[in-house]
């Protein structure tokens, strides 16, 4: 099996769907209105499902946590630790809440977490060097 996506049971599509596309820049496939969302951020496909559809689909009712939602986060990466800072400052000027400002972690990474409209947790990250390069070692 190959990851092909990933997916987030969402309250109000039409909010997450503008915070999703015009804050972090993925790229909607279709209209908002829809009940199940394509968004697709560097190749990978994110899905926004609008709850009561998807328990409709699936015949269950789930549970759903209010406020800041400690189960996973979703983790992204900028290329200088200037952008880390840019990106969290836009996010949270357009209605992201700020969890941790940027700060420089002991093993060389700069970080910040901010939560989607709906409390999902969100990385915004660097090792100031390129996506390309992040992973190869040095010597």
């Amino acid at each position: 099996m190959r990851l092909d996506g990933f997916g987030l049971l969402v309250e109000d599509m039409g909010k997450m769907i503008r915070f999703y596309r015009d804050v972090l820049g993925f790229e909607i496939k279709e209209e908002e209105n829809t009940s199940n969302v394509y968004l697709v951020k560097d190749g990978t496909l994110f899905l926004l499902y609008g709850r009561k559809d998807f328990e409709k689909m699936t015949s269950r009712r789930y549970e759903y946590i209010k406020g800041l939602n400690g189960h996973f986060e979703i983790a992204l990466y900028v290329d200088t630790f200037e952008e880390v800072d840019e990106a969290y400052k836009k996010a949270v000027e357009n209605g992201a809440t700020s969890v941790l400002e940027p700060e420089l972690e002991p093993w060389g990474q700069r970080t910040c977490y901010i939560a989607d409209p709906e409390g999902n947790l969100i990385e915004i990250g660097s090792w100031n060097k390129s996506y390309e390069t992040k992973d190869l070692t040095e010597g």
